[in-house]
């Protein structure tokens, strides 16, 4: 049982603070990602390292014997995107992917330059979906 270090921890920083930073559009977006991500997860949101809001708490134990402590949801208000880290690797090449409306997925990670971009209850049903299969996975 190897538990790896992560750079990316868990801190004590104010989630307020940070999105308190952002350019307005952009607080708004991630105010509105707190709510969902807040009521998909039924945990508070925490910072985690300097730029990204998790939500809840998951153990993870790869095959090889790794682990690590990590958050069930969570994101980052990227220059570009807004980066939403699913950890349970919702399918987004189906039917939820082309209801969602403009993304681009990248390894465990779902791109959007802006929530007017997606239909919020289709992204809402996806972080659900996240959330069962990581669940379904720890046991």
């Amino acid at each position: 049982m190897t538990k790896a270090e992560l750079k990316t921890k868990a801190t004590k920083g104010s989630v307020e603070k940070f999105l308190g930073e952002l350019e307005p559009d952009r607080r708004k977006d991630c105010e509105t990602l707190v709510r969902l991500l807040s009521r998909v997860t039924k945990a508070p949101p925490k910072m985690w390292g300097k730029s990204i809001v998790g939500f809840g708490d998951h153990h993870m134990k790869y095959e090889s014997g790794r682990e690590l402590d990590w958050f069930v949801a969570g994101f980052s208000p990227r220059k570009k995107d807004l980066t939403l880290y699913l950890v349970g690797r919702p399918p987004l090449d189906g039917d939820l992917g082309k209801r969602l409306g403009k993304h681009s997925t990248g390894k465990g990670c779902l791109y959007i330059q802006r929530l007017a971009d997606v239909d919020l209850r289709v992204l809402e049903e996806i972080a659900r979906q996240s959330a069962r299969n990581l669940e379904e996975q720890s046991r």
